[in-house]
């Protein structure tokens, strides 16, 4: 395991340590479980625009997509417990 030194303000260090103790945890730890959580939030969300930008290209492609119409109907009755097929795409696009 490597070391970091990280400057932290002093109010900032004061309410970490707060923090920390009532949740029963180190300050060290505490420090490291957030940037654990925030690294694993920012991989989730270059994930999320990887396949957005993989679903958009592939849209522009096919011109193909299911409509809201189309989505909405299936999950009102999803929500009324009626069972449905899932919408197909369609070309939307000419």
């Amino acid at each position: 395991m490597s070391t970091t030194t990280i400057r932290l303000p002093d109010d900032l260090k004061k309410r970490i340590a707060q923090l920390a103790d009532s949740a029963g945890m180190t300050p060290h730890a505490f420090m490291l479980q957030a940037i654990e959580e925030r690294a694993a939030e920012a991989e989730a969300q270059a994930e999320f625009h990887r396949v957005a930008q993989q679903r958009w290209a592939e849209f522009k492609r096919s011109g193909e997509a299911v409509s809201n119409d189309d989505m909405k109907s299936y999950v009102k009755a999803l929500a009324a417990g009626r069972k449905a097929p899932p919408p197909r795409a369609r070309k939307l696009l000419p």
